[in-house]
């Protein structure tokens, strides 16, 4: 630990308080900057149906397969990746995480068969393999647990950034490039979407620092300050051996409730153009424009929500009434597919709910696991709840080509969301550190 013969950091809340607000400058737009890409390169194929589908005369259910088969690469390299970010650091992962992803999210712009399409959507996700949860875990080597709630959320409304950045964008490309080169606006998408991942992932090798230690742009006493109060923390932690983490019951109830909330998340990431489209809005420009009217709002209600969960230190209740209000828009743009503007405001009620339930779900299981074991807990959490990133647009595919509609798939999803909620709220307040 750093020490220095003065510290004036010792009892001072607003030497704290300045202290915390330099890293979160430091280090939090960055972070989101790169979840902003990676998420676009994740959920880009959403939009790339519109126009690949037809062209290549793919079906509801092959289209569905190939989005979700990313989660299955994700989920075997999940669990390893996330160790050996912990074991050889955030930069030199991170940064090998984007390049690799960036290229073969490019590469998608030569699917012409479904094998190819589910190849590369495969690669695509062990290349993306731990970047998510390697992300939140190195948020616990600088934030304790008082602190993370907002931090996290302002780096997951990412999610909703990339959706208002990136359906207009996506849709731009697509109408305006179409053609050129001879390519489809699909196939220009994903190769104009896949660059700004390689250079980032340049950049972090740069601008990332490991560990406290390792920032030069913090001063003696900062970093004493920082790692007094991790120090603090994680002593009341438990940091087991990975095969006790995989048998925890504890972790596994943590990844069903993720598993929900995961199930609603990729049902509106995927097919939220879909169901825009479905309700008789036919530009692909026009579509990504509404897209972002979700996306948008969700960045205030996620914002809003966690600043109410750090101030009350409640969380279980700031997890689950979203995630009811999330599965009340989903019935809701059912009911009112008719109309597109009530449509819309059923889905940005959706969408709010579900993204709002994400970053304050993780101030759960960063609540009791640490070190080593927070790695392996965290990663696999978020990998066994990530498939249902394979199962939910795969069952949603499957039913639209079932019953020639998404209605069945979005009932589904919303009573994923309530079960999420239920799950939720069983959890003992004091094994999470809430008030309540």
């Amino acid at each position: 630990m750093t020490t220095t013969a003065v510290n004036p950091g010792v009892g001072d809340a607003a030497f704290e308080d300045a202290t915390y607000r330099k890293v979160s400058w430091r280090l939090v737009p960055f972070l989101l900057l790169c979840y902003v890409v990676a998420y676009l390169d994740r959920v880009n194929v959403g939009f790339a149906k519109l126009q690949m589908l037809n062209d290549l005369k793919f079906s509801e259910t092959i289209y569905g397969l190939g989005a979700g088969i990313f989660f299955i690469g994700y989920f075997l390299f999940e669990v390893p990746s996330n160790v050996i970010l912990h074991k050889v650091g955030a930069r030199i992962w991170i940064a090998r995480i984007m390049i690799t992803w960036g290229v073969i999210s490019a590469a998608m712009m030569f699917v012409t068969t479904p094998t190819m399409f589910y190849v590369l959507r495969f690669l695509l996700g062990i290349a993306e393999a731990g970047f998510f949860p390697g992300i939140i875990l190195y948020l616990t080597y600088w934030y304790p647990a008082n602190r993370r709630g907002r931090t996290t959320t302002f780096f997951m409304t990412a999610i909703a950034l990339s959706g208002v950045i990136g359906g207009p964008l996506s849709g731009w490309v697509m109408q305006a490039f179409d053609g050129h080169n001879g390519w489809s606006g699909w196939q220009w998408m994903f190769l104009l979407e896949g660059i700004p991942s390689i250079l980032v992932g340049l950049v972090v090798l740069a601008y990332l620092d490991d560990r406290i230690a390792h920032a030069k742009w913090l001063t003696a006493d900062e970093k004493a300050l920082l790692e007094r109060n991790i120090a603090s923390e994680d002593a009341h932690k438990e940091d087991p051996p990975i095969r006790t983490v995989m048998s925890s019951p504890r972790v596994w109830l943590m990844s069903a409730i993720y598993f929900c909330f995961v199930m609603g998340l990729y049902g509106v990431s995927f097919w939220l153009p879909t169901i825009i489209k479905q309700t008789g809005v036919k530009g692909a420009l026009d579509i990504g424009l509404l897209t972002a009217i979700p996306y948008g709002c969700a960045v205030v209600g996620m914002v809003l929500m966690a600043y109410s969960a750090d101030r009350s230190g409640e969380r279980r209740w700031h997890i689950a009434i979203p995630a009811v209000l999330g599965a009340l828009g989903l019935v809701l743009s059912v009911q009112w597919h008719d109309s597109t503007a009530l449509a819309m405001v059923a889905l940005t009620l959706a969408t709010i709910g579900i993204l709002t339930t994400l970053p304050l779900f993780w101030s759960l299981p960063t609540a009791f696991l640490a070190g080593t074991g927070a790695a392996a807990g965290i990663a696999l959490i978020n990998s066994l709840g990530n498939l249902a990133g394979f199962l939910s647009p795969y069952a949603v595919g499957w039913l639209k080509d079932l019953t020639h509609s998404t209605d069945s798939g979005m009932y589904l999803l919303a009573a994923c969301l309530v079960a999420g909620a239920a799950l939720t709220l069983s959890v003992p307040a004091r094994m999470v550190g809430s008030k309540s």
